[in-house]
């Protein structure tokens, strides 16, 4: 935001479509891990999925 601009207008194009992208970014580096999982995964295969990957990496250390 600007000196020029109030907290009443919205945001620019350029500022939304950015925000826009860094928070896809985001969400896409946090479900990262979930990869695997299928589309429709419910807690129980969330949690077993999870739980089998820290296995694997204690496995590797």
């Amino acid at each position: 935001m600007t000196a020029d601009e109030t907290l009443d207008e919205p945001p620019s194009k350029t500022e939304a479509s950015d925000a826009d992208e860094s928070r896809a970014t985001d969400d896409a580096d946090d479900r990262s891990h979930l990869s695997d999982l299928a589309d429709g995964s419910g807690c129980t295969e969330i949690w077993e999925h999870l739980s089998e990957q820290r296995e694997r990496d204690a496995d590797e250390e």
